[in-house]
């Protein structure tokens, strides 16, 4: 099985690759997002440290039980060879209907067939209202052309 593009990468490979990710992470689906990453990735994200891709299903199931209507938005922060990192931001609520909105870093190698041997994840959240939410496109699914980036971000 192979993803393209490729490593190595260029600008406008991996900015494409963060965008098929952010596609991907946006229509919740556990077994599709996994087949991204090779059969042994290896993952950290926040404290959990875990491989393979029946962990990662494992993972996002959880994930997305909790985390309700969510919505990402990556932007390319740097590459070389093989490796990219992101800077990410979604929106959530929980089943008392409490937003959030999650900020973080991913770092990504890849094999040479483009498939994702290593996620490395720093996350930290914020409580917001949802008068504060920022992404509204119909969800799941991909973040229609015309909603800004984080490069759009004030912050």
């Amino acid at each position: 099985m192979s993803r393209p593009p490729f490593p190595p990468f260029t600008k406008e490979t991996a900015t494409q690759k963060a965008r098929m990710a952010e596609d991907a992470w946006n229509s919740r689906d556990p077994e599709r997002v996994s087949l991204a990453y090779t059969e042994d990735s290896r993952w950290r994200n926040r404290g959990e440290f875990f491989q393979g891709r029946p962990a990662i299903v494992a993972f996002l199931t959880r994930k997305w039980q909790k985390e309700l209507d969510y919505r990402l938005i990556k932007d390319l922060w740097a590459f070389d060879g093989n490796r990219i990192a992101v800077r990410f931001q979604y929106e959530w609520h929980d089943a008392d209907g409490q937003w959030h909105r999650s900020y973080g870093n991913e770092q990504w190698e890849f094999d040479a067939q483009g498939l994702m041997r290593r996620r490395e994840a720093s996350i930290n959240d914020i409580v917001i209202t949802e008068a504060d939410r920022r992404f509204h496109w119909p969800a799941p699914g991909p973040r229609p052309a015309d909603v800004p980036g984080l490069s759009d971000d004030p912050f």
